[in-house]
């Protein structure tokens, strides 16, 4: 298991509003751009395994698109059902103007 952070896309190619899902070392993962944060988790919402990449943001949360769980990004955690289960959370920074994920 890799303990370094892996480029993951510009930061322009995640602006404010915006998410961006790709596969990091065999993990699907979703970037976040909301309240002026950048948040990384789980590109599957835990509920039924739908990808979270069209879900709504708003207030540092995510709204699966297909049963509207909604999960906090920060933690993870499931704020409401169907779900029950929280999601991966991931450490993110931002170095060169690239967005890199610890997975």
């Amino acid at each position: 298991m890799s303990s370094e952070f892996t480029r993951f896309c510009k930061l322009a190619d995640v602006p404010p509003g915006s998410s961006k899902a790709a596969k990091l070392n065999s993990t699907w993962v979703l970037v976040c751009n909301t309240d002026d944060r950048l948040f990384a988790v789980s590109a599957v919402c835990s509920h039924q395994v739908k990808p979270l990449v069209n879900g709504r943001l708003r207030h540092c949360m995510i709204t699966c698109p297909v049963h509207g769980a909604r999960f906090n990004l920060e933690t993870g955690e499931a704020l409401n059902l169907p779900a029950t289960k929280p999601i991966a959370t991931y450490e993110v920074r931002v170095v060169d103007d690239w967005v890199e994920v610890l997975v």
